[in-house]
C-alpha cells in the first residue's frame, strides 16, 4: 500500500485543497536514527542521520537510495537528546518556508519554472528518536 492511498493522506488532501490541486507540489516524510560510525558496539561515538524521503513517487520508488535525501546528521559522541531542536532549527525553517512560501523550482521537462511547495506528511524513526523529536 502506498501512502497517497492511506486516510492520512486523504484527510491531508481534504483539508489543504489548493496545495493537493498542484501536482508538482512534495509530500515528505522525514526519518531519523542513531549509528555508529565506527562499526563496533564497544566506542560510544553516535551519530544521528535525517533524511528526507519524496512521497510522491510510485511505490516502487518512494523508498529507494537514490530519492532519499540525507539532510543532516548530527555528530556524536553522544545522543544529542536536549540539543536535537537546535541542531534541526535550519531544517524546520526550510521546510517551514516550502510550506508557506515554496520556492522557485526548475521543471526539466517542461523547461519552466514553477513554484513548488512542500509539506511534511510523517515523520518516521524508533522509540528513542521519537522521544527527542516530539520532547
Amino acid at each position: 500500500m502506498h501512502p497517497s492511498d492511506g486516510e492520512a493522506w486523504k484527510h491531508f488532501n481534504s483539508v489543504h485543497p489548493h496545495f493537493s490541486a498542484e501536482s508538482m507540489n512534495v509530500h515528505l516524510g522525514l526519518c531519523t536514527d542513531k549509528f555508529n560510525p565506527f562499526r563496533s558496539f564497544d566506542a560510544p561515538y553516535s551519530c544521528w542521520h535525517v533524511i528526507l524521503m519524496i512521497y510522491n513517487l510510485p511505490p516502487g520508488m518512494c523508498m529507494r537510495p537514490k530519492f532519499m535525501f540525507l539532510s543532516l546528521v548530527i555528530p556524536g559522541p553522544s545522543s544529542p537528546v536536549r540539543n536535537i531542536d537546535v541542531c534541526l532549527r535550519p531544517l524546520i525553517d526550510e521546510l517551514a518556508q516550502l510550506w508557506f512560501s515554496g520556492t522557485l523550482t526548475y521543471d526539466i521537462s517542461r523547461k519552466q519554472n514553477f513554484l513548488m511547495r512542500a509539506a511534511l506528511m510523517w515523520t518516521i524513526n524508533d522509540f528513542s528518536a521519537y522521544g527527542m523529536l516530539s520532547g
